[in-house]
């Protein structure tokens, strides 16, 4: 059976050249095939009254010739496919997922505001996509408070001691073991603990912060084993982090080689895909690629 494909979003930008070489080193890395897409979306079509504008043909896509001259000056290229397809970017390429190992694309496209630090395409593929989606931001960006960690490559993965992630933690183990790296787990426990007595009192905690983050600790570690039994060769570290989840994975982003989050989880109350705030600070602001891993389907009986 042929695997299936890591598809590259290209539209011109650098942004999507930056992406396009990051999808060239994963497929590579996964021993699959490359697939370069371009959708063309013309404003022209959705406007009354404006002059019809037909798209180009497939041979006549300027874009996607560029991605290909691109790809002929790197060595050891993947098998690639070239596709154009006319619509809107943030339908078109979530279908697409279907059929993907994961779709790659840069954090800002041509259009929109240049000051912008994601895409509305970024955020609707994240979002909607069945498959994982790796956003590779523009390089330069700044972190606050990253902690100190020991050199070489890491793969930082978020984790929910209260409601754990095993597709996050299998995406993140194997990416490690394909690039070399090892695996930063990042679990957050707030604090201060704040007690309310009477109104406008509070008292201070009753808790020991070392003991909370023991605890954090230890739960992460048995979210680890299952992993770490798989992926022998993976070193995988633990840490367990004051505060804000999102605050906290963005500032272990800093030097990584990929940064991975769930996407939010469905609910009763809210059924409709949704990243959720802790993928979307990760997306704004995280100084590696993001992969946004999306929740296995329910089973069915």
């Amino acid at each position: 059976m042929s695997k299936l494909p890591v598809i590259a979003a290209v539209d011109g930008s650098e942004d999507s050249v930056r992406a396009l070489d990051w999808a060239v080193d994963t497929a590579r890395t996964r021993e699959a095939p490359l697939k370069v897409v371009h959708v063309r979306q013309y404003a022209a079509w959705t406007q009354p009254g404006s002059p019809v504008v037909l798209p180009p043909g497939p041979a006549e896509d300027d874009i996607l010739d560029a991605a290909r001259a691109h790809l002929a000056t790197l060595p050891d290229a993947p098998d690639t496919e070239y596709v154009g397809l006319d619509g809107a970017v943030g339908v078109i390429l979530p279908e697409l997922g279907d059929t993907a190992q994961l779709i790659v694309l840069g954090s800002r496209g041509r259009g929109g505001f240049a000051s912008l630090l994601l895409g509305s395409n970024g955020i609707a593929v994240s979002r909607d996509a069945p498959c994982p989606v790796v956003v590779v931001p523009r390089p330069g960006r700044e972190v606050d408070d990253a902690p100190e960690v020991e050199p070489g490559p890491r793969v930082v993965v978020g984790v929910k001691v209260d409601s754990p992630d095993d597709t996050v933690l299998d995406f993140a183990f194997a990416e490690a073991a394909r690039r070399g790296a090892r695996v930063h787990a990042v679990a957050t426990y707030p604090w201060p603990v704040q007690v309310w007595t009477t109104p406008a009192a509070i008292l201070p905690p009753a808790l020991d912060q070392d003991a909370i983050a023991d605890e954090t600790r230890a739960l992460t570690e048995d979210l680890l084993a299952p992993h770490r039994d798989r992926h022998p060769g993976v070193e995988a570290t633990a840490f367990a982090v004051p505060g804000d989840a999102a605050g906290a994975i963005v500032a272990a982003s800093k030097d990584a080689v990929l940064t991975v989050v769930g996407r939010h989880r469905r609910r009763l109350t809210a059924p409709a895909p949704m990243l959720g705030s802790v993928t979307q600070a990760a997306l704004l602001h995280a100084a590696s690629p993001i992969a946004v891993i999306p929740q296995p389907p329910e089973p069915t009986n």
